[in-house]
């Protein structure tokens, strides 16, 4: 199973939870988290077939985090 399907999962989860919950705040938190992990789904398929490594170039040097 990927990444992308295990949020899946608990986004199916949230929902499920949303629809039994009587408490409207409740029930809209629920929503919002099954939204948000359909949003990780997404992106973590993205990442699974974009990533892209691209090394240095050679004879470039590398410059530290926040130096300017």
């Amino acid at each position: 199973m990927t990444t992308g399907d295990h949020y899946r999962v608990r986004a199916a989860e949230f929902h499920s939870q949303a629809q039994s919950e009587t408490d409207p705040s409740m029930k809209e938190q629920y929503e919002n988290l099954s939204r948000a992990y359909l949003r990780l789904a997404m992106q973590a398929d993205r990442n699974a077939r974009e990533l892209v490594y691209e090394p240095p170039l050679l004879g470039e040097k590398s410059r530290k985090v926040g130096s300017r």
